[in-house]
């Protein structure tokens, strides 16, 4: 099996998305491999922001609700 070596900066990286995804960064280097670092902080960031959405609308609605 070929050993895999990363950057300095590819490594921050890495842990930064990893951090962002509240996934580990080895559990994150998977789909790093897969499908490349652009493609997974494109995807972190359009669920985070889904989430951030979801969040909004039920405090909003709980307010109206009271």
């Amino acid at each position: 099996m070929r050993q895999l070596a990363l950057t300095t900066a590819q490594q921050r990286r890495l842990e930064r998305l990893a951090r962002e995804a509240k996934r580990t960064p080895k559990a994150m280097l998977q789909f790093v491999l897969r499908d490349g670092f652009e493609a997974c902080e494109e995807d972190v960031r359009e669920n985070l922001a889904a989430l951030g959405g979801c969040r909004k609308a039920r405090g909003s609605e709980s307010v109206r609700n009271a």
